[in-house]
């Protein structure tokens, strides 16, 4: 009976700890339809051990029974938050992945056991639960925290806003209601995260289910009606404290990597678009004197190209954007990865002094115009480019996949693609990357790789109570 009540071991009160976990073996990965019409999307288990024969194929998926959910930033039920001393849940394992579908607003919840190569459904939240006790839909991002699981959600089942948090148990996975106890002006959501050490959650912004679900808005964006701030919140009071405003040119304001050291009040957070140039950009929100700050401290600029290779979303301006779309950092809070899903660049940074990243290591694969081939198959010309990313605890592995969500893929890349997922390597140190060259997965045909989770966690899934 004792072994029942001993903390999963895969929960490390820090993230130090964390960095000398055994590797990887597995990574699930969400497939979706890109047409949304014609088969369920899916959940794929991808090989991660070098030493096996099936590495880098998928050995294991499990097809959704619904058409049309495109699920979206699914994560553990449990982790390492359920170590914090104020509200320990260390019998919790870390078994389940929560899934959620941002265009039908569906939840599964799929269970990893016993056999972590078959996941399979033990639950299914249907929309009506979700819009009638949360008054939310387009459910997007899930994190564990410490007293359960956060869901973020875009907005209304209308279609407007405002856009939020509700919550989930973290073992009967029923719906608890709403986070929020005063939103204050907050309106858009998007992503959250939290500093546990400070009881201060972030939230970040990009749109209403109607400003997304039908690709990128033009004259939405034009009017700098897509977000453009972060918001700061009591965690324990669940309660809105400031707005902090980036400019109505930095158009919409997505991931939210906070330091992993509890003792550090700082973390950056990703912005796809400036209306001034095409750029994009990486900000450092940071606490100083009792005060929260935030400041560019990473641009990167537009690439000009010939119109006639452009979308026709982009013919007008003669060049590519970056489209920052996704961000991560290392466990040791000192490396920063950036996806430009728009240039197919991937860009790694060193940021031990945040105020200060300095660009270490740069890759092509994918890309609008550039279409960069993978080592392995220099024959092939790429669609999509680097987006969803995730590190392994130790940071000596990255792997990203190419789609970025439908109906924006059409727009951006309108002659379609194909799905993939590659991983890099990094070495001692973090400073530089290697695509490793016996690992291009192509998903099956009619399938794009989203979200990736790394058996056993990994860079964006746990939050720690201990420096």
């Amino acid at each position: 009976m004792a072994a029942r009540f001993r903390p999963d071991p895969t929960f490390y009160p820090s993230p130090t700890m964390a960095m000398q976990a055994p590797p990887e073996q597995l990574a699930y990965v969400v497939l979706l339809d890109p047409t949304g019409k014609q088969r369920p999307d899916a959940m794929a288990v991808v090989d991660l051990d070098p030493a096996s024969k099936s590495f880098a194929q998928v050995v294991g998926q499990l097809d959704m029974p619904n058409i049309g959910d495109e699920l979206h930033h699914f994560g553990w039920n449990a982790c390492s938050a359920c170590l914090c001393p104020y509200a320990p849940h260390p019998h919790v394992e870390r078994r389940y992945l929560v899934v959620p579908g941002i265009n039908s607003s569906r939840i599964y919840i799929l269970d990893t056991q016993p056999d972590p190569k078959r996941p399979h459904i033990v639950r299914t939240i249907e929309p009506d639960e979700v819009f009638r006790k949360t008054g939310y839909a387009s459910p997007h991002t899930t994190h564990c925290g410490p007293e359960g699981i956060y869901v973020s959600a875009l907005g209304a089942p209308d279609g407007g806003g405002p856009g939020g948090i509700f919550m989930l148990d973290h073992e009967t996975f029923d719906i608890r209601g709403r986070w929020e106890i005063d939103r204050g002006p907050q309106e858009l959501h998007y992503d959250f995260w939290w500093h546990l050490g400070h009881d201060t959650l972030i939230s970040s912004e990009w749109g209403t289910p109607s400003m997304v679900r039908n690709g990128l808005d033009a004259e939405a964006l034009l009017a700098g009606k897509y977000g453009h701030a972060l918001h700061i919140w009591d965690l324990r009071r669940r309660k809105h404290l400031e707005r902090l405003e980036l400019g109505a040119e930095q158009q919409m304001v997505l991931e939210l990597r906070p330091a992993h050291n509890p003792t550090r009040p700082w973390g950056f957070v990703g912005v796809v678009v400036s209306l001034k140039d095409l750029s994009a950009s990486i900000w450092l929100w940071f606490l100083e004197n009792g005060k929260w700050q935030i400041k560019k401290v990473i641009e990167i600029p537009a690439e000009p190209a010939d119109p006639a290779l452009l979308p026709p979303l982009l013919k007008g301006f003669g060049a590519v954007p970056p489209l920052v779309t996704d961000i991560n950092l290392s466990l040791d809070d000192k490396t920063l990865y950036v996806s430009c899903w728009g240039t197919g660049e991937f860009l790694q940074y060193d940021v031990s002094d945040p105020h200060n990243p300095k660009k270490t290591g740069s890759v092509h694969l994918g890309g609008i115009v550039r279409k960069a081939a993978h080592p392995s198959r220099p024959d092939l010309e790429l669609g999509g480019g680097p987006q969803m990313v995730e590190i392994s605890r130790d940071g000596r592995r990255v792997y990203f996949t190419n789609s970025l969500y439908a109906p924006w893929d059409a727009q951006f890349y309108p002659a379609g693609f194909d799905g993939w997922m590659v991983k890099l390597d990094i070495p001692e140190g973090g400073k530089g990357m290697t695509l490793d060259p016996n690992f291009f997965l192509q998903f099956e045909p009619g399938l794009r790789g989203h979200q990736i989770r790394l058996q056993g966690g990994d860079a964006s899934s746990d939050s720690y109570c201990y420096p």
